[in-house]
């Protein structure tokens, strides 16, 4: 009644055919990922901030249309483009928005301004006023026409 316990024979694994599966696997990945972004037609918008007493006439007349709207929109005065983001209405101060960056897409015949923008709110135990408020910035870009597109691209920090 000795009779011995034989373990079944597992297949002998090519380790090196697996690694270099796994190789070829990441390097595609890689690929996939980097070889767009080199053949990508985005340029990078050069912008300066407009401070409130410096915004030309003709905006501060149409940003009462769109402060109600959470949105990005360029606006063209004389040879100038201008980028406006609007945070909508909020009930109480403390909330603002910058604009991090802006990008100018080409496709096909038409042209994609993405706007990054950095949305506050302020913190629960915070103070704030007590008034309704329209956050809003203005931005003085390089463009020299204005982009078919717009897309509004929002972070929140803290």
């Amino acid at each position: 009644m000795n009779k011995k316990l034989k373990l079944p024979k597992f297949p002998k694994v090519n380790w090196k055919l697996i690694i270099a599966v796994l190789v070829l696997i990441l390097i595609v990945a890689v690929v996939v990922k980097v070889v767009p972004k080199l053949f990508s037609s985005d340029d990078e918008v050069a912008f300066v901030i407009v401070e409130d007493q410096d915004i030309p006439q003709k905006i501060q007349e149409i940003l009462p249309r769109y402060r109600m709207l959470e949105r990005a929109l360029a606006i063209k005065i004389d040879e100038d483009i201008y980028v406006v983001v609007t945070r909508g209405e909020k009930l109480t101060g403390g909330y603002s928005v910058d604009i991090d960056g802006m990008t100018l897409t080409k496709e096909d015949d038409e042209t994609l301004l993405t706007v990054f923008a950095l949305f506050k709110d302020p913190r629960p135990e915070e103070l704030v006023t007590q008034v309704i408020t329209y956050p809003y910035t203005v931005a003085k870009t390089n463009l020299t026409e204005l982009p078919k597109k717009i897309s509004l691209q929002v972070e929140y920090v803290d």
